[in-house]
């Protein structure tokens, strides 16, 4: 019995290991000066101005981006006023200027 079912087995397993990969987001994501076409879900840095001007963010792509600071993924510290800010989301044609953030996060 064991003989005859090794071969079932081996191609069920197989099947298994097969990852699932999801579309990237059609469109285009505009942060500052890079256009990144069709992103991929993920983060992509957003690199701030010396001069500190707001960064241009736009989200032309068909899915939500959120704005991510560092803070945004750690737990708040103790104590009053140590909350996280919130995450800014944008929704599919939405454009932002900001200040603040390290990344921008396509869902």
């Amino acid at each position: 019995m064991t003989t005859l079912f090794a071969p079932l087995r081996a191609a069920a397993s197989r099947d298994a290991a097969v990852a699932v990969t999801t579309t990237p987001a059609s469109g285009f994501l505009t942060i500052g000066g890079t256009t990144y076409i069709d992103p991929g879900g993920g983060s992509y840095p957003i690199d701030h101005r010396v001069d500190g001007c707001a960064t241009l963010v736009v989200n032309d792509t068909d899915r939500l981006i959120t704005i991510l600071t560092e803070r945004n993924h750690h737990p708040p510290s103790p104590g009053p006023g140590h909350a996280p800010p919130p995450a800014l989301v944008l929704a599919p044609g939405e454009r932002t200027e900001t200040r603040t953030g390290d990344s921008v996060h396509v869902d």
